[in-house]
C-alpha cells in the first residue's frame, strides 16, 4: 500500500490505543498509534508498526492460543482469544503485525469518550501518523467538538505544515532521526529533504509543541541535530521549544541494533550540555 492508499482510506489501520499517557504531550492523553511508516528505524522500538500486514500466513502456526486464523485470503485476529503473548509478531520478517484494526473516525471515537473527562486531548502517532492527513482532519474535528486538544507525533520527512491538517492540529511533537542526509538515509533508509522547512514552518505557525532526538553514540549525529535545529529555529524559538534528548534502548529493538550500547550518563549529560549552550531552555533526558 502506498502513501496515496493511506491518504485516501475512510479507515486507517490502528496498532493500539493508549487510553492515558502523561508523555505523550501535555496533561494526561489518548493516544492512537498508527500502524505503516514511511521510513524504517533501526532503532525502532516498535517496528511491527512499519508496515501493513501481508496477509501470508506464516503467523498463524506459531500462534498459542489460536487467536489467528485466514479467512477470505487475509489474517484475522481474535482479540479475545489474543493473550498477548506477540508470538506472531516475533516471526514476522515484514515489520508488522496482525493484530491491527482498521478504524473509522467514530470507531475511534468511542475509545477516546471512554477516556473522558480524565485526558486533555489526544496524540496520534505511529508508525507515521502523517501518511493519514487526510484522515487526521475529520479525526481532529470530532476531537474539536469534545473540546479536547489534537497533537501528532511526526518524523518530519513529510511535509505537514502547508497541509489542511494543521488549522486542526493543536500541536506537534517533532523526532529529529538524524541531521545530515547520509546519518539520516543509513539510520532509517529514507531522506530528510523536508525536515529543515518542516521545522521552520511549523515553529511559524506556534505548533511546535516539543523536539526529540533518540541519542545513538556513534551512530545519531546528535551533537549536529542540536546545532542545526538552533541554527533553523533561532534563539526566541528555542527558548521556548522543549527539547526531549531520549537515551537510546534497545527493548523491542530488532536486526542486530538490540546489541548497541545504552548512551552512557557522561554523554547524555554533554549533549544536555550543548543544548543549554545553543540557547535551549527545558531540556529534558529521557
Amino acid at each position: 500500500m502506498n502513501e496515496k492508499q493511506f491518504w485516501t482510506k475512510k479507515s486507517v489501520p490502528v496498532n493500539r490505543i493508549l487510553e492515558y499517557s502523561l508523555v505523550d504531550g501535555p496533561g494526561n492523553r489518548t493516544v492512537i498509534f498508527l500502524q505503516g511508516c514511511n521510513i524504517a528505524c533501526h532503532y525502532c522500538h516498535n517496528p511491527e508498526t512499519q508496515k501493513i500486514c501481508l496477509n501470508c500466513g506464516v503467523c498463524i502456526e506459531s500462534c498459542p492460543p489460536k487467536a489467528l486464523s485466514m479467512e477470505n485470503e487475509m489474517v484475522v485476529w481474535n482479540e479475545e482469544r489474543c493473550i498477548g503473548c506477540d508470538a506472531c509478531i516475533s516471526v514476522c520478517s515484514h515489520q508488522s503485525s496482525p493484530k491491527v484494526k482498521w478504524m473509522t473516525v467514530s470507531q475511534i471515537m468511542g475509545k477516546v469518550s471512554s477516556s473522558m473527562p480524565f485526558i486533555r486531548g489526544i496524540t496520534v502517532s505511529g508508525g507515521e501518523c502523517s501518511l493519514y492527513m487526510d484522515f487526521l482532519i475529520k479525526l481532529f474535528q470530532a476531537c474539536k467538538e469534545k473540546n479536547l486538544s489534537c497533537l501528532m507525533d511526526c518524523n518530519g520527512t513529510i511535509p505537514v505544515w502547508n497541509h489542511q491538517v494543521m488549522d486542526y492540529c493543536d500541536g506537534v511533537m517533532l523526532d529529529v532521526k538524524a541531521w545530515s542526509g547520509e546519518c539520516f538515509r543509513a539510520l532509517t533508509g529514507g531522506t530528510n529533504d523536508v525536515l529543515r522547512e518542516n521545522l521552520q514552518r511549523i515553529a511559524a505557525l506556534g505548533k511546535l509543541t516539543e523536539i526529540r532526538i533518540v541519542c545513538v553514540e556513534g551512530e545519531v549525529d546528535a551533537e549536529e541535530c542540536i546545532c542545526g535545529i538552533a541554527d533553523t529555529l533561532g534563539m526566541d524559538e528555542i527558548k521556548k521549544t522543549l527539547l526531549k534528548l531520549i537515551r537510546f534502548r534497545p527493548v523491542g529493538v530488532r536486526g542486530g541494533w538490540e546489541r548497541k550500547p545504552i548512551p552512557t550518563v557522561s554523554y547524555m549529560e554533554k549533549l544536555s550540555s550543548l543544548a543549554e549552550e545553543r540557547g535551549f531552555i527545558d531540556v529534558r533526558i529521557i
